[in-house]
């Protein structure tokens, strides 16, 4: 829905991907967070310090202000599991793959996965180097 910042401002060619994978699909793809400001991803960061008690803990699962790509509207966490079942099986065909093995409703735009299938995924957001 391009009323909701959170989609309008995705990267295109993510926003794209992700319409394709939903029209072939023939599933209700339901974007539960997209693009985010910094004070929004801030906030996100907080809420999972004070839920694991500590950053690192909190590393695992939210990437600290200033670091995440929902910041740059190049991620996407998909909330429909029957979409994101779909995705894990066929994501790859539109370059949409899962990024961590802990959460299953995250993707991102991998173009090359068109042609050479989704990268390995890391355990979690803390092993991503542009987490560092």
């Amino acid at each position: 829905d391009d009323d909701y910042p959170a989609v309008s401002n995705l990267d295109g060619d993510l926003l794209d991907a992700l319409r394709n994978a939903a029209n072939d699909s023939g599933i209700r793809f339901e974007v539960s967070s997209g693009w985010r400001s910094d004070a929004y991803q801030r906030q996100v960061f907080e809420q999972a310090v004070a839920k694991y008690g500590t950053e690192a803990g909190a590393a695992r699962w939210a990437a600290r202000p200033g670091t995440s790509v929902h910041e740059h509207g190049e991620a996407v966490d998909i909330s429909n599991p029957a979409a994101t079942a779909w995705l894990s099986r066929h994501g790859d065909s539109y370059g949409l793959c899962q990024i961590y093995a802990n959460e299953p409703w995250h993707y991102e735009l991998r173009p090359d996965a068109e042609d050479d299938g989704c990268p390995d995924v890391y355990a979690d957001a803390s092993h991503d180097p542009r987490m560092q």
